[in-house]
């Protein structure tokens, strides 16, 4: 029988969000031993863990200090120093998601010829170095309206994309290198999130829906499960578990999809770590998604991914006029309700559509989910000290 000694595994964690914060969480309960660098002791987990240090996500330097002296270096956010990553490799520390895997998904451009070059389903795309050279394409009828164009490196959370309908929208588009690509005709927005640990096991969690906010380009909410066929669901999961033995990625990896009106299904995006796609995992009956993760990259079994509750997950954003120190309206008649879940996130400043915290509500069906959140979604506003 294999002996487990946590204490003796030391694992560092790049970035200090909240999706951090929720990996130190769960770390607790297994005994490892968490250390974090983010570029602000403000961050979520530099509020909560003494295993912190300030550093730069971007520079080298920084990234080999504090990488060196870990086991295991994972990530909660993907913008970080990829030759660091690489030299760490070389150094003998574990890098999970591997350096090769997170310069495929960093750039997304690097991410759709992935797609494309393995035969995986993806909106039809273009890449364009600058803005003179998308007019060009356009004058000579190479791309259409509409069209999306997403910046290849640097968004997150909805920035770094936008929708271009038509000519008036053309003042929207951003320059730099990006992907231009074919708008889709979406059914439905959908994510699986597939764990693989260094053992080479895999499991995956039921795919979910994802409904998005019609400003901010970002979830709203998400339902789980996500209503589609039986047929459907075997598909997407399976096609899940290729793209992850493909990538022979170790940790988590969501994979966003569009469902779209003639059935067809594309791939839309990849992120390789914790993902708001699954926070419900954290009250819906399955071990979560955080806990997963560590499991997988620590070489532990995985755990149970089917939970045994429906779920909605509602993100908390801050008030479209909101800026500045946070207050959160209403929060106490939220903590009155029976089967909801609400988690703040410790971040003390709200600007507009900032992640401040999410909840999650758990039920045996997914209708009375949806029942309990039509009473509860508006009872929580989040503004600032200057706008109350």
């Amino acid at each position: 029988m294999k002996q487990y000694r946590p204490e003796e595994l030391k694992i560092g964690v790049l970035g200090g969000g909240q999706l951090g914060k929720m990996l130190f969480e769960k770390a607790l309960s297994l005994g490892l031993n968490l250390h974090f660098m983010d570029s602000s002791v403000d961050c979520s987990v530099g509020k909560i863990s003494s295993h912190f240090i300030i550093g730069n996500l971007d520079s080298f330097e920084n990234i080999i200090d504090f990488g060196k002296s870990n086991d295991i270096v994972t990530i909660e956010i993907e913008h970080v120093n990829l030759e660091a990553l690489k030299r760490l490799e070389l150094l003998g520390v574990s890098v999970y998601p591997q350096a090769n895997v997170l310069e495929i998904i960093q750039d997304k451009g690097l991410q759709k010829q992935f797609l494309k070059e393995n035969s995986f389903p993806t909106s039809p795309f273009r890449l364009f170095e600058s803005t003179e050279k998308i007019y060009e394409a356009l004058d000579r009828g190479e791309i259409q309206f509409p069209f999306v164009q997403k910046l290849r490196k640097g968004g997150y959370d909805g920035k770094g994309v936008e929708i271009i309908r038509n000519q008036n929208d053309l003042v929207k588009i951003m320059n730099g290198p990006s992907v231009v690509e074919e708008m889709a005709d979406i059914e439905k927005e959908l994510s699986v999130i597939v764990v693989r640990s260094v053992n080479g096991e895999i499991n995956t969690y039921p795919s979910v829906s994802m409904e998005f906010h019609p400003t901010a380009n970002l979830v709203e909410y998400l339902i789980c499960p996500s209503g589609i066929s039986d047929i459907l669901e075997t598909h997407i999961t399976e096609l899940s578990i290729t793209i992850c033995e493909k990538l022979n990625i170790v940790g988590l990896l969501a994979i966003e999809m569009f469902l779209n009106k003639d059935g067809s299904v594309w791939i839309n995006e990849m992120a390789p770590r914790p993902h708001n796609s699954g926070h419900h995992t954290l009250n819906n009956g399955a071990v979560s998604q955080f806990e997963n993760h560590l499991r997988a990259i620590s070489g532990l079994p995985l755990g149970n991914t089917i939970g045994n509750l429906a779920a909605i997950m509602i993100n908390l954003l801050g008030s479209e006029n909101s800026n500045g120190p946070a207050v959160y309206e209403g929060f106490e008649n939220l903590m009155q309700e029976q089967g909801v879940y609400p988690y703040l996130y410790g971040k003390s400043t709200t600007k507009p559509f900032r992640k401040m915290g999410h909840m999650t509500i758990t039920s045996d069906t997914v209708e009375s989910c949806i029942e309990k959140y039509k009473r509860v979604k508006d009872l929580v506003k989040i503004i600032s000290i200057t706008n109350g």
